[in-house]
């Protein structure tokens, strides 16, 4: 089975604690260094999701700046 361009998969073992470790040629791949910040989605039907760190702002922005915009606007009603 070939792998489609830009598609990945990995396979990782939880610890005790609960920790996943990320392999080495995810974090090459989507260059995550020590230090930085991640964000888990998880939806109970679809299971959970590590989006590359660049698209933490865009999410934050989509989460946050919406209802910050929509908050005010009902603020002021």
């Amino acid at each position: 089975m070939t792998q489609p361009k830009g598609k990945y998969a990995w396979t990782v073992k939880v610890g005790e604690k609960g920790q996943i470790v990320i392999p080495k040629e995810a974090r090459d791949v989507f260059n995550i260094k020590p230090g930085d910040t991640l964000i888990l989605l998880g939806d109970e039907e679809q299971g959970i999701a590590i989006p590359p760190k660049n698209m933490f702002d865009k999410i934050s922005q989509m989460v946050f700046g919406e209802i910050g915009a929509d908050s005010d606007k009902d603020v002021e009603k």
